[in-house]
C-alpha cells in the first residue's frame, strides 16, 4: 500500500492509496457521498492480488482529500476531479464507481469527456433511482450536520440503525477514520457538510435525464452491480438502465443492499474481475 496524491480539478490535493504494481493496469476506486477510501480496502488487496493497479481516492471533501474552497459539490465538479487522476495517470485507466463515484464517471464518461477510461462500472447505481431510497440515504447524511455526535460510539449506533446487519455491530475503531472531533468536543462526520447542503439542493442539476442521456452515449465496455436488496436501484431501474446501455453487463448480487462493497465483498470483488476478462481487458496484464 502506498500513499499518494493527485491535483483535482480546482488544484486541490486529492488523496489516494495505491496498491499493486505501479506499471500494471490502473483501476481507480470512487467512493460513494459521505464515505473515504477506505471502504475499498479489501477489494483493492483481490485486485492487487490479481495484478492490477488498484487506486483507491478520496474524493474531495471527503476523508483526506482538501475540501473545495468555493464550496462547488456539484456531480460535475466530482467528474472533473476523476477526470483529473485519468490524466495523471497517462492511460485510460478502469473506473469502478459506487453511488457519488458512479455518478460522477457516468457524467465524466459519457457526458465531459468520452474515452477517458477503459470501462466503467456503476456500484448500485443508475439513472433511474427509487425516490424513497435516495430520501433515506439524505436523510441519513443529513440527520446529524449540526449537531453531530457525543462519541464515536454513538456515531457507530446510528450508523447500526440505517444499515441493520443480522449478528454484526458496527464498533468505534471502525468508525473512528470516518469521524472527527471538533473544538466542542462533539464528533462529527469527515466530509466537509456543504457536500450534503450542495447535493441536497441541487438534485435537480443530476435528474434522471441527464444521467440517461450520459448512459446512452457510453462507447466502453460498462458493468452495472446490483446489490439484490438494494432500495436505490430496483429490478426495474436496472432493466431500464440496460436498455439504456445495451452493451452493457450486468450483475445482480444476492444478499447486498447499496452498501454492495461492505455486503459482500468477495462476490464483488469476484464480479469485476469476471468483467475485466470477459471485456478482454485482461490483455492489458493482468490474471
Amino acid at each position: 500500500m502506498r500513499r499518494i496524491q493527485f491535483r483535482g480539478a480546482e488544484g486541490q490535493t486529492l488523496v489516494a492509496d495505491a496498491m499493486g504494481v505501479d506499471d500494471a493496469l490502473p483501476v481507480i476506486l470512487a467512493h460513494g457521498g459521505g464515505q473515504t477510501r477506505l471502504s475499498w480496502r479489501r477489494t483493492q488487496e483481490r485486485l492487487a492480488a490479481a495484478g492490477l493497479r488498484a487506486i483507491a481516492i478520496d474524493l474531495r471533501g471527503h476523508g483526506e482529500s482538501q475540501w473545495s474552497s468555493s464550496g462547488h459539490y456539484r456531480i460535475e465538479d466530482f467528474a472533473d476531479d476523476l477526470l483529473c487522476v485519468a490524466h495523471a495517470l497517462g492511460t485510460p485507466p478502469v473506473l469502478v464507481g459506487a453511488s457519488l463515484g458512479g455518478l460522477s464517471g457516468l457524467i465524466a464518461e459519457g457526458e465531459i469527456r468520452p474515452g477517458s477510461f477503459a470501462s466503467l462500472t456503476l456500484v448500485d447505481i443508475a439513472p433511474n433511482m427509487e425516490p424513497a431510497g435516495v430520501a433515506r440515504v439524505m436523510g441519513f447524511m443529513a440527520a446529524h450536520l449540526e449537531t453531530g455526535f457525543a462519541s464515536a460510539e454513538e456515531a457507530a449506533e446510528v450508523v447500526d440503525s440505517y444499515r441493520p446487519r443480522e449478528g454484526r455491530r458496527t464498533t468505534a475503531e471502525r468508525i473512528a477514520p470516518y469521524v472527527r472531533k471538533g473544538q466542542d468536543g462533539r464528533w462529527r462526520w469527515h466530509w466537509d457538510p456543504r457536500f450534503i447542503t450542495s447535493v441536497m439542493s441541487s438534485r435537480g442539476e443530476a435528474r434522471m435525464e441527464r444521467l440517461a442521456e450520459a448512459a446512452r452515449r457510453l462507447a466502453c465496455p460498462v458493468h452495472l452491480i446490483r446489490g439484490g436488496s438494494s432500495d436505490l436501484v430496483s429490478p426495474e431501474g436496472a432493466a431500464d438502465f440496460l436498455d439504456l446501455v445495451p452493451h452493457a453487463c450486468f450483475t445482480d448480487i444476492a444478499g447486498a443492499g447499496h452498501m454492495v462493497v461492505g455486503d459482500r465483498n468477495d462476490a464483488f470483488a469476484d464480479a469485476i474481475l469476471q468483467f475485466l476478462r470477459d471485456t478482454d481487458q485482461s490483455k492489458r496484464g493482468f490474471a
